[in-house]
């Protein structure tokens, strides 16, 4: 047992002194910002109930609290196509993919979603939104051509239907 704590020792040393001793730091190199860029979008989403927007969890209420038609904390998943405009075969510029929890009364949502772009300049980029859903949605990240993005798209629902939804999204953003 003392010749294994002896060892344990030397070992320690001799690593800390290797580590000390070593070339392992680099040369500092100046710090060079990218420029702050300001982007603006306009698309739309489109979405179609039971087929790009599901329920995939809701809390069991038993009393009659949940009279709304927006039940109460419903869990959706969205995968919904981006699209440059208002009709059905306007080009699809991306999709948007993503959770909304219904967590209020008054169908208020809490969203987290992606706004992910497969066409044109920004081919391969993506918004990240994590935010409640009034009065505009916070973009908190991106990736791409977004890196480090932050921002605000704001909403307008320009069809609301049985079946179908169609959301103006006016978007700023600032990236590197």
């Amino acid at each position: 047992m003392r010749g294994t704590l002896m060892l344990s020792w030397i070992l320690i040393i001799c690593l800390s002194l290797v580590a000390v001793q070593s070339q392992y730091y680099s040369k500092t190199l100046p710090y060079h910002p990218r420029p702050v860029k300001v982007t603006k979008l306009h698309f739309f989403m489109h979405e179609h109930a039971g087929v790009t927007a599901v329920q995939v969890a809701q809390v069991n209420i038993t009393g009659n609290d949940n009279n709304s038609s927006v039940p109460f904390a419903s869990l959706v998943a969205v995968n919904d196509p981006l699209r440059a405009g208002t009709e059905p075969d306007s080009e699809v510029i991306g999709n948007v993919q993503g959770i909304t929890l219904l967590a209020g009364m008054n169908a208020s949502s809490t969203q987290y979603i992606d706004f992910g772009f497969n066409t044109g300049k920004f081919n391969g980029s993506s918004l990240s939104v994590l935010s409640r859903g009034e009065p505009g949605l916070a973009i908190v990240g991106g990736r791409g051509r977004f890196m480090m993005a932050k921002g605000v798209a704001l909403f307008n629902p320009v069809l609301i239907n049985a079946t179908k939804v169609i959301i103006e999204f006016k978007v700023t953003v600032i990236h590197y």
